[in-house]
């Protein structure tokens, strides 16, 4: 886990989940409703989808099958399915900080980009400023070229180099750059492609 040790991952991730708390408390219903940078996610879906975050297999099989055993139908059947209400989706974030809990065969890399990126997915269309911790932002773009799991990260970009104008951060040693602050790049990465990134944005769409 590039530059973080394991229980600072973990605090990261509990102070994403108490500030996003803190954000969530205060919308309004049509705040709730507004759509996320997530297409066809609500922000009301993202919320419900981070307080799933501790499911266990049993939670996601039926899903999954329902699903047609597509990953991204999965996590947005189960988001849109939680029986939980716009306080009940606060309770269980606050609930969760602390908690070293993880869903089977992920490490604690993966709620802590989770983390990072919906809470931004949320925030972003509605012109909240809700900045990125730099170290974990850092730690979350590194993962997002190690994962290989059944989410759609942009992987493969050996003639693409990555370079932050914010911090000490690049990735690859290609000609060819996308350059931004290390916020922005963790978005386009994670398939968000952010106004801030210059450079070859057609390959992060790929």
């Amino acid at each position: 886990m590039p530059g973080m040790e394991t229980e600072q991952i973990w605090r990261e991730i509990d102070a994403g989940r108490a500030a996003l708390a803190d954000l969530l408390v205060g919308l309004d219903d049509a705040q709730w409703g507004t759509a996320s940078l997530c297409e066809g996610w609500s922000v009301r879906d993202v919320g419900a989808h981070l307080t799933q975050a501790h499911s266990g297999l049993s939670d996601v099989l039926w899903p999954l099958v329902r699903s047609g055993f597509s990953f991204n139908r999965t996590v947005h059947r189960l988001a849109l399915d939680s029986p939980l209400d716009h306080a009940g989706i606060v309770a269980a974030l606050r609930a969760m900080v602390g908690s070293r809990r993880r869903a089977v065969g992920v490490t604690p890399m993966e709620p802590l980009l989770d983390i990072l990126v919906h809470t931004q997915d949320i925030a972003v269309p509605l012109g909240l400023d809700v900045p990125m911790p730099p170290e974990a932002a850092i730690a979350a773009a590194e993962r997002t070229f190690a994962y290989r799991g059944p989410l759609r990260f942009t992987r493969r970009f050996d003639d693409v180099t990555f370079v932050a104008t914010d911090v000490d951060w690049r990735h690859g040693t290609a000609e060819a750059e996308v350059r931004g602050p290390i916020a922005a790049l963790v978005m386009a990465l994670t398939g968000r492609p952010d106004p801030r990134v210059a450079g070859e944005l057609g390959r992060l769409r790929g």
